[in-house]
């Protein structure tokens, strides 16, 4: 189905539920319809994904990519971007194209979007390609080969399992060659374990110390109350939702699944205390959204937008939202803050591609290390779609959340600090 027409029924399917919602006669108008929020939150992700992987399928990404870097730009090779673009949509996308095609609109747009996904992977490491990323590049490419493997193990019957041979060997000697690049003791310590971990998951071999002196140090930065450190000393921003919290939960997910190798250490437990960390650092989260949806903007990469709220949408995916967070109150608080932040056009150029900016095209606000190719990493905030759309999450009745109680002087749950 084409694009348009995809977007058409999403929005016809919208109209019409909130059209019957109007003829029930509802006393109070609801935070949002289930199926609404499906159709809304799947248009969306689309929009995003459509340009970048229907010019990279065709080896055309760097040729109709609008680049555009900070005005405060470093000057390292900017074809930095197009590595960053793909691969940090395609971790956020991945889960939701690797759900079945089930005869619906939506299915038939994710089967013909998972198809251009392999044959961008394919186009990534083909020497032949124009598109094929830059390998060879800055220490930037850690950062992003990490997103590249991530989506590798979030969907890798749907991503990695189809490639042909020689894709999937130039692939991992790819990922192996990137061990030339030392990490600084800060988040980037994920980059590299996170390679490795997506090595050993598919049977190749690994480096262990690049894992385990990760997972320590992370847990070292560990400063209570969902909080990490990103390096010796606390930032106070959104790091721990854009790399902390999720990359070290499915690094160690890894770990105890394929029984690695821990000096004095037990994967398991530290998998389920790094998950429950991660849950009491989303009730943060889910706290930060205002009544109308909007959320604190503060600290470093603020341009990525919706990011900020990775470890719900992580959690919601796996099932393991905290107790005292139900999947429609998330679910009602995720549309209202991808509403408010996406509803400026100018977060798209007219090709479709994203701006730099945190409510629209405000590109004095990017950092000296941002282009609009970083912007993707939003695509991690939809990793829900990745549930059916008969999944609760989905259809569950949609519940107001923390601080929409709060300001309408509703019964809200008090909070307190917690010793884990």
């Amino acid at each position: 189905m084409e694009r348009r027409n995809f977007l058409g029924s999403l929005v016809a399917g919208s109209a019409a539920t909130l059209a019957a919602a109007g003829e029930a006669g509802a006393a109070s108008k609801p935070a949002a319809q289930p199926a609404s929020d499906r159709a809304y939150m799947a248009g969306l992700l689309q929009r995003m994904t459509e340009p970048v992987l229907s010019a990279m399928a065709r080896g055309e990404l760097v040729r109709k990519f609008e680049l555009e870097v900070s005005p405060t730009w470093d000057g390292r090779d900017k074809r930095v971007s197009y590595f960053e673009c793909f691969a940090r949509l395609i971790a956020g996308a991945a889960p939701w194209l690797a759900l079945p095609d089930d005869g619906t609109p939506e299915g038939a747009t994710r089967k013909r979007l998972l198809d251009m996904a392999r044959q961008s992977y394919v186009n990534s490491v083909d020497p032949a390609s124009p598109d094929r990323l830059m390998w060879e590049g800055p220490g930037q490419v850690l950062v992003d080969s990490a997103y590249y493997t991530n989506a590798l193990m979030r969907a890798p019957e749907a991503l990695w399992e189809p490639l042909d041979a020689t894709t999937k060997r130039r692939i991992v000697d790819h990922i192996k060659s990137l061990r030339r690049i030392e990490p600084p003791y800060i988040n980037w310590m994920l980059f590299a374990a996170m390679n490795e971990a997506w090595l050993m998951s598919i049977g190749e071999a690994y480096d262990p110390m690049r894992m385990n002196v990760a997972i320590r140090k992370v847990n070292e930065w560990y400063v209570g109350d969902g909080w990490i450190k990103d390096g010796e000393t606390f930032h106070f921003d959104y790091y721990g939702s854009y790399v902390m919290h999720p990359m070290l939960c499915e690094i160690l997910e890894v770990l105890e699944q394929h029984k690695g190798s821990f000096w004095n250490g037990k994967p398991d437990e530290m998998r389920a205390l790094a998950f429950k960390r991660m849950q009491r650092f989303s009730e943060h989260l889910e706290r930060f959204v205002s009544p109308e949806g909007t959320f604190p903007m503060f600290g470093r990469s603020l341009t990525y937008r919706t990011a900020a709220f990775q470890p719900l949408a992580l959690l919601a995916l796996r099932k393991q939202l905290p107790a005292k967070l139900p999947e429609g109150q998330v679910r009602s608080a995720m549309r209202a803050v991808h509403e408010r932040i996406f509803s400026a056009p100018s977060n798209f150029t007219r090709s479709g591609f994203l701006t730099i900016g945190f409510v629209g095209a405000q590109p004095e606000l990017g950092d000296w290390y941002s282009n609009n190719g970083s912007m993707y990493i939003t695509s991690a905030s939809f990793l829900p779609l990745g549930l059916p759309a008969t999944d609760s999450y989905w259809t569950a009745a949609a519940q107001d959340w923390t601080q929409k109680k709060a300001f309408a002087g509703a019964r809200f749950p008090k909070d307190y600090h917690v010793d884990y």
